[in-house]
């Protein structure tokens, strides 16, 4: 129980002193990764498979952040039959599941969740809720892609570049804005950072690994563990779940503007 409790209480830390990070700052970030959260793997670029639990609305836009995504140096994503329910959207191991589904007023645009063990990603999940994107302000392509290209992003070990909503864009996906029109895609200082998440290599891989650590995220705070950061505005939490001999499941959440919400 001890050894659990250390490793809870660093990862708390290390998620805490990122996000502390981010909001003393207006403008790109030198680093804006998930602590040192990466998948492992023995060769660079490797091929990360995005199970496609995706309706036809989203389709264009899953497809638009595979090929943006995989314009990196060290890695290629490509789409694979999803391996999941669409509303549960249970996380499978070695790969990403990305769903779409109406979650409900919950007051979520989006999850990233990873499932770790150790520094290793084993798994992620991103969930995009309709709930939202069936309103006027939401149902935009730039809204879409913004927010599946961002949430995607986290399941490589990436962070954002900036969390307030009020500075100019800075034509990234990864950073938060009021006006995603020029905040669709990667820009290149997320390419910069993947190269350095990954410029070292490992002895073993969790890419396309069958038998390891998976969980799934749920749908609400209840679900996602202890709130470990937030941004200034309240409109980003991340959450971190201990499951035991040091797995973790790492959860990003990006409200909406305006909804109470808070940390059950």
């Amino acid at each position: 129980m001890m050894h659990i409790a250390r490793m809870f209480a660093l990862s708390i830390a290390v998620l805490a002193g990122c996000a502390e990070l981010d909001d003393t700052s207006s403008t790109s970030q030198e680093s804006h990764s998930w602590g040192s959260y990466h998948w492992a793997r023995t060769s660079n670029p490797f091929t990360l498979k995005l199970g496609d639990n995706v309706t036809s609305a989203w389709d264009s836009y899953l497809n638009t952040s595979i090929t943006d995504w995989s314009k990196s140096t060290v890695l290629d994503l490509t789409k694979v039959t999803g391996g999941t329910t669409v509303k549960r959207c249970a996380a499978t191991t070695g790969r990403v599941e990305v769903c779409n589904s109406t979650y409900g007023n919950k007051g979520w645009l989006g999850i990233a969740s990873i499932s770790i063990s150790g520094s290793h990603i084993t798994a992620g999940t991103v969930k995009l809720n309709d709930t939202y994107y069936n309103t006027a302000t939401y149902n935009t392509p730039a809204w879409r892609n913004l927010v599946m290209c961002q949430e995607i992003g986290h399941t490589f070990g990436l962070d954002h570049q900036d969390e307030n909503f009020s500075n100019a864009n800075l034509g990234t996906c990864m950073d938060y804005t009021n006006d995603p029109s020029s905040n669709q895609h990667p820009n290149q200082h997320d390419y910069d950072q993947l190269v350095s998440i990954y410029s070292h290599l490992d002895s073993s891989t969790t890419v396309g690994l069958v038998a390891g650590t998976a969980h799934e995220a749920g749908e609400s705070p209840a679900d996602w563990g202890q709130v470990v950061s937030s941004s200034q505005d309240g409109l980003r939490d991340m959450f971190v779940r201990a499951h035991g001999n040091g797995d973790l499941t790492i959860t990003h959440v990006l409200w909406v503007e305006g909804h109470e919400h808070g940390h059950e």
